[in-house]
C-alpha cells in the first residue's frame, strides 16, 4: 500500500478527475502515512539515534550541571525543580527538531531517486501531498517523544499524568512548525550532500539560542543581545508551549506564535514546491539536475 495504492485511488475517467472524493483523499493520506511508518520501522538505527541524543543530555549533561545551574521558581513550576526536570521539555523539542529535519532530508533523497517526483506529478493537489508528507513526519516524531518520556520516568522526571495527554496538541503543533521549516529548506536544496551541511547551521543555533537548556531570564542577565535572538527564535516558543502543556497549562503567547510560524513555513514550502516557481521550474532551468 504505497504508490500503487495511491494510484489506484486516482479516477481512470478524465472527466471524474476534476475533483476527488473524501475516500480518495483518505486513501492517498493512508498510503503516505503507511510508507513513512514502514520506512521508520525498517530504520531501527534512526529510532535509536533519535533517543540516544536527548538521553545523553539528560543522563550526562544534567547530572554534571545539576549543582551548577539551579532553576528558580518560574512558571509553570510551582516549586524548585531539578535541572533534568527543567530540560526535559527542551529535549522533547530537540527530538521534534531533529526528526523534522531528517524527514525533510528524506524528501531530498526521494527527490533525487525519483520517488518524490512521481508523487508530486500525481493528480492530487500539491498542497495535499505536502501536508500528508508533513503529517507522516510529525506522527513519527511524536512517537519518538513519548518513547523518550517513558525512559525519562526512570530518571525521576515525573510530570503529572494528565500532562502526557495534554502535551499531545503541543507536540503536534510544534512538530508541524519544525517539519514545515525543514520542508521549506528542502525545497531550496538541490543535492543531498548540501542539505546535510545546512542542517547543522539550522539545528544547533535554534536549539542553543532557546530556553531548552536555561531560562530566558538567565540569558537576559548574561547577554541582552542573545536574549533578543532567543525571542526571535521560533524554537523558543515551541519549547515553552511543550513545557507549559506538560504541566497542564497553556502559554497563549507561545501558542499563537507557533501557529503563525507554522502557517508561514508551510505556506512558503507549498509555494516553493509549486511547479510554476519551485521545484519543477528549477529542474527545467538546470536541465533536470535539480
Amino acid at each position: 500500500m504505497t504508490l500503487q495504492t495511491v494510484q489506484s485511488a486516482i479516477p481512470t475517467d478524465p472527466a471524474s478527475g476534476r475533483g476527488f472524493k473524501v475516500r480518495q483523499y483518505s486513501i492517498c493520506l493512508k498510503g503516505i502515512l503507511y510508507r513513512e511508518g514502514l520506512r521508520f520501522l525498517n530504520q531501527r538505527e534512526r529510532f535509536i539515534s533519535s533517543l540516544v541524543r536527548p538521553l545523553l543530555w539528560l543522563f550526562v549533561f544534567a547530572a554534571g550541571f545539576r549543582q551548577v545551574l539551579g532553576v528558580s521558581i518560574i512558571p509553570p513550576y510551582k516549586t524548585y525543580v531539578l535541572y533534568e526536570v527543567y530540560i526535559t521539555p527542551g529535549l522533547c523539542g530537540m527530538i521534534l527538531l531533529f526528526s523534522g529535519m531528517q524527514s525533510s532530508l528524506s524528501m531530498v533523497y526521494d527527490r533525487e531517486m525519483g520517488n518524490m517526483r512521481t508523487l508530486l506529478v500525481s493528480p492530487f493537489p500539491r498542497w495535499f501531498l505536502l501536508v500528508s508528507k508533513l503529517l507522516a513526519g510529525v506522527a513519527v516524531s511524536i512517537m519518538q517523544v513519548y518513547a523518550f518520556l517513558v525512559i525519562a520516568l526512570f530518571w525521576g522526571v515525573k510530570p503529572p499524568w494528565s500532562g502526557y495527554l495534554l502535551i499531545l496538541p503541543a507536540l503536534f503543533l510544534s512538530g508541524m512548525m519544525l517539519c514545515s521549516l525543514g520542508m521549506l529548506l528542502s525545497s531550496m536544496i538541490k543535492q543531498l550532500e548540501n542539505f546535510a551541511g545546512i542542517m547543522n547551521f539550522v539545528i544547533f543555533p535554534m536549539y542553543f539560542a532557546s530556553p531548552a537548556l536555561y531560562p530566558l531570564w538567565r540569558i537576559q542577565e548574561s547577554s541582552p543581545l542573545l536574549h533578543k535572538i532567543c525571542l526571535a527564535n521560533p524554537f523558543t516558543y515551541a519549547v515553552e508551549l511543550i513545557r507549559f502543556a506538560l504541566y497542564g497549562q497553556v502559554d497563549w503567547a507561545s501558542l499563537m506564535i507557533v501557529i503563525a510560524f507554522t502557517a508561514l513555513f508551510l505556506g512558503g514550502a507549498i509555494l516553493a514546491y509549486n511547479p510554476s516557481n519551485g521545484l519543477l521550474r528549477r529542474r527545467q532551468i538546470t536541465g533536470g539536475n535539480a
